[in-house]
């Protein structure tokens, strides 16, 4: 287990730190715990038994070390808890936190464009990903990104996330879809 040494406010930047003295126990252990409302969204419990609903969980270092350097962040976006490593929590806590980590790194992966509704936005696309087959409105151009010469990020109107890895690999007729809007 870890050991803090200092309250939040000591603890230089970037060390781990709980922003309530109620997220770790006397030994530096933490002692929050994790669970969901009714409507699925995660909810925090400290110590003393004061509750944090609809709390986010964000990889500080999502490409190098997505599941080191951890925040919980407050539904106001303050962060409550950051964690070096998860291997420290309980493991119904760390569970929590994968499954989070999981929702929040869901990129399905286009494969194939079957239709375009038309060249101006909001326009609706009916494509394959490797979830299945789907269909998403695409509210504006803004929401297509080039990432790398061959990879695009779409964002759909309700805010998911879809990715073309390698427009070289889509056939001629999806390339064409793609490269309209990029």
């Amino acid at each position: 287990m870890s050991q803090v040494n200092g309250s939040a406010g000591e603890l230089g930047v970037g060390a781990e730190f709980a922003r309530s003295v109620h997220l770790r126990d006397a030994k530096g252990r933490w002692c929050f715990r994790l669970d969901r409302d009714p409507w699925n969204h995660l909810r925090l419990h400290d110590a003393q038994g004061q509750e944090y609903t609809d709390v986010s969980v964000v990889p500080l270092y999502p490409v190098l070390t997505p599941r080191e350097w951890v925040s919980i962040l407050s539904k106001d976006g303050v962060e409550l808890v950051c964690m070096k490593n998860l291997d420290e929590l309980d493991p119904q806590e760390r569970s929590w936190i994968e499954q989070e980590l999981e929702l929040r790194e869901f990129v399905p992966q286009i494969s194939k464009v079957h239709w375009v509704s038309g060249t101006q936005e909001p326009c609706e696309w009916d494509v394959d990903t490797n979830h299945g087959r789907t269909r998403f409105v695409l509210n504006a151009e803004e929401d297509v990104r080039r990432v790398s010469a061959w990879t695009v990020h779409f964002v759909d109107a309700n805010g998911c996330r879809f990715r073309v890895d390698d427009l070289r690999k889509l056939d001629s007729r999806s390339r064409a879809y793609v490269e309209w809007y990029v």
